[in-house]
């Protein structure tokens, strides 16, 4: 199975420098910009592509590696060359395999997304994480166990999700990611309402934060759960929820109703009634 890559950003590095670690033929790269393609080819030893065409006729299996908006532009463009037999591939979180390439059956092809639940940050040095990262596909029923198998085959953990609930599972993808930072800005902004400078604040949560990351990492959420939450003390939560503003006040509300199942799972035992009534008028 011969793989190319359309696209020479850090997803592209990252997958084809894992495909090759792995034993598989990668073809080589085609971007929009030569000097990407030659940097993403010369780390890979493979092949720099002048023309997506080109590509397309010595690979077997396409990864589209481009940002959300230009992939469908892309495959429209292939189609006319006669894509009969190919295997298009994007990493897309949010776009399924239909919305990237429709109708892609009728042409003989099957399409797929194939997303790493992971932030890739350093296109070098990624592909030596990616046997911990758990990748979701979703795309052409005729060849998803085949996709599965081979995706599995390679060291990968594979999750096949439908594609009615891809949004919300990359809805869940950036809270764990992304938003995580917008609550250390919060955090951050109330130490600086209490004489912190912005450096300071950031000094100060990150071994707090990366502390309690790693026991996650280690243990799990439910064992990493520490707090006034988790003991059940309902005084300081007013405390807290009486010292912030209104929407400050609804996002740690929120919050704190998620957190009450996780403290339940903890503490089987413990009685959060209080907690979630105050909560949740009613206990609802």
């Amino acid at each position: 199975m011969k793989i190319g890559f359309i696209g020479a950003g850090k997803v592209g590095f990252t997958m084809g420098k894992y495909f090759r670690t792995q034993g598989l033929e990668v073809t080589g790269y085609f971007s929009r910009s030569i000097q990407s393609a030659q940097e993403a080819a010369d780390f890979t030893q493979t092949q720099v592509f002048t023309g997506v065409q080109d590509l397309l006729a010595v690979s077997d299996v396409l990864f589209f590696t481009l940002p959300d908006g230009a992939i469908r532009s892309v495959y429209e463009e292939l189609r006319p060359y006669g894509i009969q037999n190919k295997i298009f591939c994007h990493c897309s979180g949010a776009l399924t395999a239909g919305d990237a390439f429709p109708e892609i059956e009728n042409t003989g092809a099957v399409g797929f997304s194939v997303h790493p639940l992971f932030a890739v940050s350093d296109k070098y040095h990624a592909y030596e994480e990616l046997t911990d990262v758990f990748f979701t596909l979703e795309g052409s029923a005729a060849k998803l166990s085949f996709m599965k198998e081979r995706l599995k085959g390679i060291g990968l953990k594979v999750k096949v999700i439908s594609p009615e609930v891809k949004v919300k599972y990359h809805c869940a993808a950036a809270l764990a990611s992304n938003y995580v930072i917008g609550l250390l800005a919060f955090s951050s902004r109330l130490l600086e309402e209490c004489g912190f400078s912005a450096n300071e604040a950031e000094n100060a949560l990150r071994p707090l934060f990366g502390g309690n990351a790693e026991h996650i990492v280690q243990d799990g959420m439910v064992s990493a759960l520490t707090g006034p939450l988790e003991r059940g003390d309902l005084a300081t939560l007013k405390k807290h929820l009486d010292c912030l503003d209104g929407e400050q006040g609804k996002l740690y509300s929120l919050l704190a109703r998620e957190l009450i199942v996780t403290a339940q799972n903890k503490h089987a035992e413990r009685d959060y009634t209080a907690i979630k009534n105050y909560l949740i008028p009613g206990g609802g």
